[in-house]
């Protein structure tokens, strides 16, 4: 799997998503995972999570991608943070 299709697969869920996707071994099954969208907003770090796992779900369970490091932010965290 390559980090443009994990990219698209989180896009195809959260349209308004910025995602930068970095594969931490070369092997194209370990990835770090940095998502911004309001669709963050009100909601705890694990239902974030959780909202990007649920798009990468079907990648997830085959074990197309084995290890997943996720950093998700608002808009308003994300400016704040950079």
């Amino acid at each position: 799997m390559s980090p443009q299709q994990v990219e698209t697969m989180i896009k195809a869920q959260m349209p308004d998503a910025q995602v930068q996707v970095k594969d931490l071994t070369g092997g194209g099954d370990h990835y770090q995972v940095t998502v911004v969208s309001s669709q963050f907003a009100d909601k705890g770090l694990v239902q974030q999570h959780q909202l990007v796992y649920g798009a990468l779900q079907q990648a997830m369970s085959s074990e197309a991608i084995h290890a997943l490091a996720l950093k998700t932010y608002t808009p308003e965290d994300w400016q704040a943070t950079n």
